[in-house]
């Protein structure tokens, strides 16, 4: 019998990102952990920490399972932009992306029953084009940002701001599907074909 995968996450945007690869979790179980930066913590360190405390808050309640988790970190330079919550947390995001290049970190990690951990973290380069003060704010109109890392979706009316990115499309959404794969093929739960 095969074990059970089990999604941490409350993004939707993770699950359609998982069927695009075939791949339904048996369960998806958000985990309920403090999101904060630690002090000095460096984007790409805090991106592969909250993967890996999120898989292992919900192994640790459901051992015999795969559990894979994903965080990603919207960063301009060493800046951690928040997942905007709040209209004013999209107005502070946006302004700071205009005209320049960020980065998107996506670290996924990936628990086998049993408990063996593997981690990956995924860097996208995103680049803005410089957004005029009416183009903010029929973003922020739209309500599009809502719950997004650094206040916006690149799968939506964002992506006329973006006219280049350097990496993975799929980092940038919220789960790097190749890496995402290669952790499930490592980890045992996805067979070669």
């Amino acid at each position: 019998m095969k074990n059970k995968l089990i999604l941490a996450s409350a993004s939707p945007r993770r699950l359609e990102l998982l069927k695009q690869l075939g791949i339904v979790p048996d369960t998806v179980l958000p985990a309920d952990i403090d999101e904060t930066p630690l002090k000095l913590e460096l984007p790409r360190d805090h991106a592969l920490r909250l993967s890996q405390e999120k898989a292992a808050t919900i192994a640790a309640l459901h051992p015999d399972a795969f559990v894979l988790a994903a965080d990603t970190v919207v960063a301009v330079g060493r800046r951690i932009l928040p997942k905007a919550e709040t209209l004013e947390q999209a107005a502070y995001c946006l302004p700071l992306l205009s005209g320049r290049r960020h980065t998107v970190y996506n670290g996924i990690t990936v628990i086998a029953p049993g408990g063996k951990a593997r981690s990956r973290l995924a860097e996208t380069t995103v680049k803005f084009t410089r957004l005029h003060p009416r183009d903010i704010q029929a973003y922020l109109d739209s309500g599009e940002w809502r719950g997004k890392a650094g206040g916006y979706g690149i799968q939506g009316a964002a992506a006329a701001f973006i006219p280049f990115i350097g990496g993975s499309y799929s980092t940038v959404v919220g789960l790097s599907l190749y890496d995402t794969i290669h952790l499930l093929k490592g980890s045992g739960f996805v067979q070669d074909c």
